[in-house]
């Protein structure tokens, strides 16, 4: 074979941080000696949804799923010792993404970085927030406003900065199809470019520049043929609107630039030992062609659906990538599939669908007006709904979970209290202790800050009118000003929003024939509701704290529904007594919380003993989320009268069960089940 040049590899990146600034800090240094090329920081709830630690709505979730980052000093903390000027850094941050970005660039600055050479990405798309994954703040004008004015600050001031990675990764989570997932990713897109085109702050010369810089992040499946083929119909998608849309002539303007974290939702907490060939699989359809390979790529650990993954699961995940890159042949040559006629006609009829969902959506209004109708929502709802039961009925089939269960006793498993990185509740009060020290001495030698309400000031004004908001923010940044302090200015003059939830307009996805598991629980429903001599069981789910991760609430509201019950669903976003307020006020029959942040310890309790202070100890609470057996033992001591997992993929079974404990707590006989 004759000598040819390598491709170089894809940046490789852990998306990683925890419990505290120093202690991510101390995991980033580490990550980086391993041969890690790339930093992926995860931020906290709180931090992502524009809250500080000690906030009510905060309770349970600091440090859980990412780090807490309440101001210039967590920021300086947790890149210390890092070079910004020779990083290039992924921040997974969204409705609080320009606050982020301006604390970077300060703690860049005072580093003595040259800011034009800083480079990364801020994740920024805001419209699957309201989709799929719950962290966004601002109704979506403003939210798009601040998307805008982000774009228009880089592209002048920090030309390497990607400052929006159109990030269809959590609506694959959430149900999409490939179809869907492209369609939904290119209209954000769209929204996104018209927007900061109609904005007049970038010269119609400039406009490559901004969609040079505009990046992508996506998910890939298991089904690695049909998400190879996804990618490359991306890239001939985004080719063609830029070109005609746009009238971008350069083509290295124009090239699909993206970066992917593989699929986590077909993880199973069954025989989780499987989850690393899925992850080898899902990582070989974003690598193997070079025509449309990866610019950056981060692969889940094997034990996620478990919990927390720990520092050597992560090295795993790293170390899967890097035996691919470095000793495999696979960077020593071209295209493998070009000319493969397979390949072209899925190409071709992925293109050729998803412009037609993109046209209905454009003839809508544009992604905008299809997140404020509940027309993306639902559709998502339905699609996720319908690969449920595709899964449950078998016809789906998912190894360890609902074929071939029978196995050997796992060693990797075998003591799961360590096979998963646990935060230490005490972190939440020790990060809470610090951010009041803060606020305490900010004004204080060594710092000196400016008192925070002139910035503050300054900010609300800009956000009345139309100035750039970016110059305030990093203002508000030097002054000490804390995530909530600038969130909390924001929520003032653009008020807040809640997005449609999908669970009403959602269609029927199981069918409730005669003999069938669902009309089974049906029945159970009718007759319960008999018993207790009501007209429907009322059924309360809900999602307290910020985790916003609702797909799995929402397919047991609609599952719920299509049993027969009367649903009470109000989205996410929920303190412990507003729950308890509703269930009171609904006069419901039990209560389902739904959380996968970790934050169940403290808050699912806070629930049951407010429903005890209440004498409302009738109504069963069922739990469910990503929930380790040690803490699901304590839930159940605790008062809990079921606790389900990602292993329970069941839900009409589910729904049954929840039958079972409305029964069970009003002192109902059990229901004989049909032979």
């Amino acid at each position: 074979m004759t000598e040819r040049q390598k491709d170089r590899p894809w940046l490789m990146r852990t998306y990683a941080g925890h419990s505290t600034a120093e202690a991510s800090n101390e995991l980033y240094r580490r990550n980086l000696a391993k041969g890690q090329t790339g930093l992926s920081v995860a931020f906290d709830l709180p931090t992502q949804t524009g809250y500080d630690s000690d906030h009510i709505l905060a309770r349970g979730e600091v440090g859980r799923v990412g780090v807490p980052i309440a101001h210039l000093g967590d920021m300086r903390r947790l890149f210390q010792d890092i070079p910004l000027e020779q990083m290039n850094t992924s921040m997974t941050i969204n409705a609080t993404a320009m606050w982020l970005l301006a604390l970077y660039q300060v703690v860049a600055e005072e580093q003595g970085a040259d800011i034009t050479r800083l480079s990364g990405t801020t994740q920024n798309d805001i419209v699957k927030e309201y989709l799929s994954r719950g962290t966004h703040v601002f109704p979506p004008g403003p939210s798009l406003r601040l998307t805008t004015d982000m774009i228009a600050y880089t592209v002048s001031h920090l030309p390497k900065w990607n400052p929006i990675n159109i990030c269809s990764y959590h609506l694959q989570e959430a149900g999409a199809t490939p179809v869907q997932e492209i369609a939904y990713a290119m209209s954000t897109a769209i929204a996104v470019l018209d927007a900061v085109r109609d904005s007049g702050q970038v010269p119609e010369e400039r406009m490559g520049d901004v969609v040079g810089r505009i990046s992508f992040f996506v998910n890939a499946g298991v089904r690695f043929v049909e998400e190879m083929c996804k990618m490359r119909a991306f890239g001939q998608i985004w080719d063609r609107i830029t070109r005609e849309r746009y009238g971008i002539e350069n083509p290295k303007h124009r090239r699909f630039r993206y970066g992917v974290q593989v699929n986590s939702l077909g993880l199973t907490e069954a025989q989780p030992e499987n989850n690393v060939q899925r992850i080898v699989l899902e990582m070989l359809a974003v690598t193997l062609s070079k025509d449309a390979r990866a610019r950056a790529v981060q692969l889940p650990a094997w034990n996620e659906a478990l919990g927390l993954p720990r520092p050597w699961d992560q090295q795993w995940s790293l170390r899967i990538q890097q035996v691919l890159a470095y000793e495999s042949d696979l960077l020593e040559y071209g295209d493998l599939f070009e000319g493969s006629k397979v390949v072209e006609a899925k190409v071709a009829e992925l293109v050729g669908e998803a412009f037609a969902e993109i046209e209905r959506i454009q003839e809508m209004g544009g992604a905008m007006a299809a997140v404020e109708s509940g027309y993306l929502k639902s559709q998502l709802v339905a699609s996720h709904a319908a690969r449920r039961a595709r899964i449950e009925s078998g016809e789906e089939k998912i190894i360890g979970v609902n074929a071939f269960e029978g196995t050997e006793p796992n060693p990797l498993t075998a003591d799961l209290d360590t096979a998963i990185q646990t935060v230490d509740p005490a972190v939440e009060a020790r990060v809470i202790a610090s951010l009041q020290h803060w606020r305490d001495t900010r004004y204080q030698p060594p710092f000196n800050h400016p008192r925070p309400c002139k910035a503050l000031e300054k900010l609300k004004e800009a956000a009345k009118g139309t100035d750039n908001l970016m110059e305030a923010t990093l203002e508000c940044a030097r002054a000490g000003v804390t995530t909530g302090e600038w969130a909390g200015a924001l929520r003032e003059v653009f008020g807040e929003f809640r997005a449609p939830t999908g669970v009403s307009s959602a269609p029927v996805a199981v069918a409730a024939e005669e003999g069938s598991a669902l009309s089974e629980v049906r029945r159970k429903v009718d007759l319960t509701a008999k018993d207790l001599g009501v007209g429907k069981l009322r059924f309360l789910v809900g999602k307290p704290g910020l985790d916003g991760h609702s797909n799995g609430a929402e397919q047991i509201a609609v599952r719920a529904r299509d049993a027969g019950f009367e649903v009470v669903y109000q989205g996410i976003r929920l303190t412990p007594e507003q729950i308890v307020d509703a269930a009171l006020a609904e006069d419901v029959h039990a209560v389902g919380l739904s959380i996968l942040s970790g934050s169940h310890a403290q808050l699912v309790p806070d629930v049951l003993e407010r429903l005890r202070v209440a004498g409302a100890t009738d109504i069963p609470v069922i739990a469910g989320g990503i929930i380790p057996n040690g803490d699901a033992e304590e839930l159940r001591a605790a008062g809990v009268a079921a606790v389900f997992t990602p292993k329970d993929f069941d839900i009409t079974g589910i729904i049954g069960r929840i039958v079972d404990e409305i029964r069970n707590a009003n002192k109902l006989d059990p229901l004989e089940v049909p032979a």
